[in-house]
């Protein structure tokens, strides 16, 4: 997919993306990727030389290697939301060497699932593709379901299973948050120890995030204040839903704001609010993927698309999508991973 086809598939909405110049936060006090960014960010840092290995070998692996950018397929949903509803329509997916041949055909820097998927072939596929294990899970068959993180193995038989990297979860603003975040903290610098990358899944969760119809689980400076604390807990890379809509602080009124988030370094633009959420990575010194969202069907090439020009114009580093891929015909799969990765590729889409 070149440039004019981009263009054409985001149809009218396509100039206010592409042309987008933002105002807010400065493209020049981004950190932003690029072919040298693990020398240029990481390699200053407390990272050993196995991490910077680590790294390295996800930013080079797949039709991105070298860039700096990051295309990423996840296949958590198996436990996160049953694997009925996640294979059912394709239940291919339900044998996990099929997740893994997606990932190698769909050109992505890793794939990242789950302990058993990446057990049961690990010895056939640890060398042809960077494994991220997800290390923790919310699981849907307690009764009645909670909304909790739980360990599914330790960060140790994730380096046994040939891992470049670790991911987790934290489900900032719930009951359960200051558990989870103390656990992630101890297995994050665990698999530092061992060399191994990682990636925390930065999600915002309370029933009291939903205010008069509006849902602020997606807004930016909710969602940014969860990036900043994944940060300090020693992510590397950050993954966090594209924002939607800003004012959760003072909507709900709790936590603390200050009326220049919003009036001088966000604006209503999708860009100006996915940039909040670079900021708030250190910059970008910490890469931020968005995630792609459930799939909807026929939209959902138009949608990674534009979650893609959006994450990449703001200052991101790539996206991770996998319902939309994984949910579909593997050739299809492929094609719309492939079109993620194009964004990345094209030199006329750049910093906003």
């Amino acid at each position: 997919m070149n440039y004019d086809n981009i263009v054409s598939l985001l149809g009218s909405e396509g100039e206010n993306l592409l042309q987008y110049e933002s105002k807010t936060i400065s493209k020049e006090q981004l950190h932003a990727p690029g072919p040298d960014f693990v020398d240029r960010i990481f390699a200053q840092s407390n990272r050993s030389p196995q991490v910077l290995r680590s790294l390295q070998q996800l930013f080079d692996h797949g039709r991105l290697g070298g860039t700096g950018y990051l295309s990423i397929l996840p296949v958590d949903q198996g436990i996160e939301h049953t694997a009925g509803a996640s294979f059912a329509p394709n239940p291919i997916y339900f044998d996990p060497e099929n997740i893994i041949k997606l990932a190698i055909e769909g050109g992505c820097n890793a794939v990242a699932t789950t302990f058993g998927n990446l057990a049961m072939m690990s010895r056939k596929y640890a060398h042809r593709i960077p494994f991220i294990v997800k290390i923790n899970h919310n699981e849907l068959l307690t009764y009645p379901n909670k909304f909790d993180q739980i360990m599914f193995g330790s960060v140790d038989e994730a380096w046994n299973l040939g891992a470049a990297a670790v991911g987790a979860t934290i489900y900032f603003g719930s009951e359960e948050s200051s558990r989870q975040i103390i656990e992630v903290a101890e297995a994050f610098e665990r698999a530092h120890q061992l060399g191994m990358a990682t990636i925390l899944w930065c999600y915002a969760r309370n029933n009291a995030f939903k205010k008069d119809g509006v849902d602020y689980h997606v807004a930016a400076d909710i969602t940014a204040q969860a990036n900043h604390l994944g940060v300090t807990i020693q992510a590397d890379i950050i993954k966090q839903k594209l924002p939607e809509n800003n004012g959760g602080f003072t909507a709900i009124n709790f936590a603390k704001s200050h009326k220049a988030m919003y009036d001088k370094l966000t604006t209503d633009n999708p860009i100006d609010l996915a940039r909040y959420q670079v900021a708030n990575c250190y910059m970008g010194r910490a890469g931020l993927i968005n995630s792609g969202g459930e799939s909807k069907g026929e939209s959902d090439l138009v949608d990674a698309v534009r979650t893609a020009v959006i994450n990449k114009r703001a200052g991101g580093m790539g996206l991770i999508s996998g319902r939309k891929a994984f949910q579909k015909d593997m050739k299809v799969g492929v094609e719309l991973l492939n079109a993620i990765q194009d964004v990345y590729l094209s030199n006329e889409i750049t910093l906003a």
